[in-house]
């Protein structure tokens, strides 16, 4: 049921990728990626891409504050993610939580390689752009 339930978010959010352009470089080191993706992220605007359509991160995940009145249980809760995880932390498991956890459901919403079946127009596109994902950081951030 599990890899079912991969499968149906990984083609729903593969759908709603509406960034344009490639990846930035980026350094994991450990269980991290350090440095900002892009500037610094405005939590307003990460509120918006957890909750929205690009995100979907409420498909999976409880996110205190974010607006909607049903939420998935897939994934942990996110309350109080900013107490348990720094930035560098969080920028790691939206860029590439298989890094963490090859058998993971959490998508890759940065990576761009090793995709089979992928659609022309979304080819070499991440989910998120490297802004979106500094600033859902910068609401993450905010959930203590």
């Amino acid at each position: 049921m599990r890899r079912f339930a991969c499968t149906v978010l990984l083609a729903v959010t593969a759908g709603c990728a509406t960034v344009p352009g490639a990846v930035a470089p980026y350094r994991v080191v450990g269980d991290a990626i350090p440095e900002p993706l892009a500037a610094s992220g405005e939590a307003a605007r990460g509120r918006e891409v957890i909750a929205g359509r690009d995100g979907n991160c409420v498909l999976c995940h409880f996110v205190p504050g974010a607006g909607k009145r049903v939420m998935g249980d897939l994934g942990p809760s996110l309350a109080e993610v900013g107490s348990r995880l720094n930035a560098g932390q969080i920028r790691l498991r939206i860029v590439d939580a298989r890094r963490l956890n090859p058998d993971t459901i959490m998508p890759s919403y940065y990576r761009v390689d090793g995709f089979d079946r992928v659609a022309e127009a979304y080819r070499g596109k991440p989910v998120l752009t490297a802004q979106e994902i500094e600033d859902a950081i910068a609401y993450l951030r905010t959930l203590r």
